[in-house]
């Protein structure tokens, strides 16, 4: 039974937000956004409140809920939506816009879900919220104040969510885990090229979530909630992918791999979408706009919520049974199709600043045209899924993410022998520039190897493959997959030889193992008749033979995880 508070109560009870009464041009503080909260868990039997795990800010995060579904006797397991705010709390929209969601469902203005629980995050980046200012959004109109988009470490959060560095992102991860999403949300709002568009969507990537799963998002869910915003008098248009130039000359989809919020809830087949509203529009009209996406996407899940759950399901039961799984992708630039796209004239005209060309938008010159969007992607690599990874225990960080991402593995009770792939990194690039944190490594290629080993007892787990977390796993312990955790640097102590040679000491081993190993001399003079620069380059050719003699150390370039293949 849903709580509907009385007139008499109402007005004992001043549940207007700050955004409201400030007439849509201000946002509250992280403190009275908490307190806001309270005071709906205290008023309606609906909603709670309870903290969760700390932030690198100190304060803990907050999971609320509105939960009309499972309080019904006849309750069947009901479809969870996760809705999470403030990442940038500079971009403050989504805060705003689910205070008064929660509190609208709580006092029936809205029609609340029998089949949905509505669960939210009222503020992730908690450090960022406290860091408030007037100033750092340069491209945004409005709120008066918000917060800055780096958290308390100055991590950009929507770039952490595989590699985890923050304590935000580990919490939640345990809130995700919790919740077991159906559906996610995360609000934002955009960067970019001007347009007439105060909403904008960008779906997690539909090829890569995959199945049936891929397909309804992609069919049903997306132009499902488009009809609906329609019908509200709200247009929206793919979030839209350029900088610098003009969206009339065609733009692609955004891919978003796990770094991101959408990538990593699809790890486990979740329907994940961003909310990017326009940063130029007022931000009342941005508040409101989510507002009423979220009210349309909580009506689909409702009308859908049986169909959602069975898609999602299939999805599991198909990758159980895959043998190959994409670890790359590429847009396929063959494919795609027509918005038809309310943009402003864009000319390139002289700067008044720096005397040279500037891209400089007129809306006094609106304009409706058919543009080329791409959202299609495909495999660029692919990888045959083992049945299980072997991963030293030494490599802790690792394994204390697997836990906290409810992996299932076992230590080896006993020394095994088996029969396992091996990787050699062949090669890899790393940024120059720090990026969160790292130095990541990209255009990573490994040389693979069958091997006979015995692995000993406690020195190994044992990590199955065919469990929730099949496509976490295999999207971070693939050191060539886009978010690696080699890719991201937690292996980076096997990338440095840690012996070496003295030259004139291994000048005359190199010789005696040259005079004894003719196929190696054969091996070495054709490099040297090959290679001039090897040739000129003593050093070089002394390192060549090393590498190739029983001296070279083996965990040089030795990925640590093997993979158990099936027999």
């Amino acid at each position: 039974m849903i709580t509907v508070l009385t007139q008499a109560q109402n007005q004992a009870t001043d549940l207007s937000t700050r955004f409201e009464n400030s007439g849509g041009t201000e946002t509250p503080t992280y403190q009275e956004v908490i307190a806001y909260y309270q005071l709906l868990a205290d008023t309606f039997e609906e909603i709670s409140m309870e903290e969760k795990g700390l932030t690198d800010s100190g304060y803990p995060l907050h999971l609320v809920k509105y939960d009309a579904a499972s309080r019904k006797e006849d309750a069947t397991a009901p479809l969870v939506m996760l809705i999470n705010n403030g990442i940038h709390p500079g971009e403050p929209d989504g805060i705003d816009a689910t205070m008064m969601l929660f509190r609208d469902l709580a006092t029936g203005k809205i029609t609340a879900p029998e089949n949905a629980i509505i669960a939210t995050i009222p503020v992730y980046n908690i450090g960022g919220a406290l860091n408030r200012n007037s100033h750092s959004r340069t491209n945004q109109n409005g709120p008066v104040a918000y917060g800055f988009r780096g958290n308390a470490r100055n991590y950009d959060l929507n770039r952490d969510f595989i590699k985890s560095d923050t304590k935000n992102a580990r919490a939640f991860a345990e809130i995700f885990h919790e919740v077991h999403p159906d559906i996610f949300i995360d609000n934002h709002v955009s960067n970019g090229a001007d347009y007439q568009y105060t909403l904008t969507h960008l779906f997690t990537q539909h090829n890569k979530l995959g199945g049936s799963t891929g397909a309804f998002l992609h069919n049903t869910l997306r132009p499902e909630l488009e009809k609906k915003l329609a019908d509200a008098k709200w247009d929206i248009t793919p979030y839209v992918n350029v900088f610098n130039e003009v969206p009339e000359k065609g733009f692609s989809q955004f891919f978003d791999s796990p770094r991101y919020s959408t990538g990593y809830t699809t790890l486990w087949n979740t329907l994940g979408m961003m909310v990017e509203t326009h940063m130029l529009k007022p931000y009342k009209p941005r508040v409101e706009g989510t507002y009423e996406l979220m009210k349309a996407m909580l009506a689909i899940a409702e009308e859908q919520h049986e169909t959602i759950k069975k898609v999602r399901r299939q999805r599991l039961e198909s990758l159980m049974t895959t043998e190959n799984y994409p670890i790359s992708w590429s847009l396929d630039t063959t494919r795609g199709r027509t918005l038809n796209f309310k943009g402003y004239k864009g000319e390139i005209t002289t700067s008044e600043v720096t005397g040279l060309d500037r891209l400089k938008y007129d809306r006094n010159q609106p304009f409706t045209k058919e543009v080329r969007y791409q959202d299609e992607f495909e495999p660029s690599a692919t990888v045959t899924v083992p049945e299980a990874y072997l991963l030293p225990v030494g490599w802790h960080q690792v394994t204390e993410l697997l836990r906290l991402n409810g992996i299932e593995m076992e230590l080896l009770k006993k020394d095994t022998t088996l029969k396992a792939e091996s990787y050699k990194i062949k090669g890899y690039k790393t940024r120059t520039s720090a990026y969160e944190g790292h130095y990541p490594h990209y255009s990573t290629s490994v040389e693979k190897s069958v091997v006979t080993k015995t692995f000993e007892a406690h020195l190994y787990y044992l990590i199955p493959l065919r469990q929730e977390g099949i496509r976490y796993l295999l999207e971070t312990l693939e050191p060539e997959a886009t978010d690696s955790f080699f890719n991201w640097n937690f292996f980076d102590t096997i990338l440095q030889q840690k012996e070496g040679f003295s030259p004139y000491v291994w000048e005359d081993k190199a010789k005696a193992i040259l005079d004894n190993d003719p196929e190696l001399a054969q091996a070495f003079e054709k490099k040297r008749s090959s290679d001039k620069e090897f040739r000129e380059n003593w050093y070089a050719q002394l390192d060549w033979l090393h590498k190739h003699s029983h001296n070279y150390e083996k965990a040089h370039l030795q990925y640590p995880v093997y993979r158990v293949m099936r027999q």
